[in-house]
């Protein structure tokens, strides 16, 4: 019986309508649908989402949950530029153009 590879964790960076969002989760686009449904952290409720900058994985949830941390603590400059080097997976874009598509 073949085995299932664990799920990636991944910090994730949204610009939303003041400023940015940093979070953590194993499934990206549910994740960034609840931020967009008012379903996410206080901050996305308050300040809803306009797109996902990236996305970054890691092999599991303590080590998204340090880079989650250290992330939160830089300019939003440092936060743009960490991420621009970690484009969304191919899964996520395709995805989100889907939803784009239908709505």
């Amino acid at each position: 019986m073949p085995t299932t590879a664990p799920r990636p964790w991944y910090v994730y960076l949204l610009a939303c309508r003041r400023g940015t969002y940093v979070g953590i989760t194993n499934d990206l686009l549910r994740r960034y649908r609840a931020h967009c449904a008012g379903r996410g952290a206080r901050y996305t409720r308050a300040n809803p989402p306009q797109a996902i900058l990236g996305a970054r994985a890691f092999a599991d949830r303590a080590e998204a949950s340090r880079m989650e941390y250290w992330l939160k603590r830089q300019t939003p400059e440092d936060k743009r530029r960490w991420i621009a080097a970690a484009p969304l997976p191919p899964e996520v874009v395709a995805a989100l153009a889907a939803t784009d598509a239908t709505s």
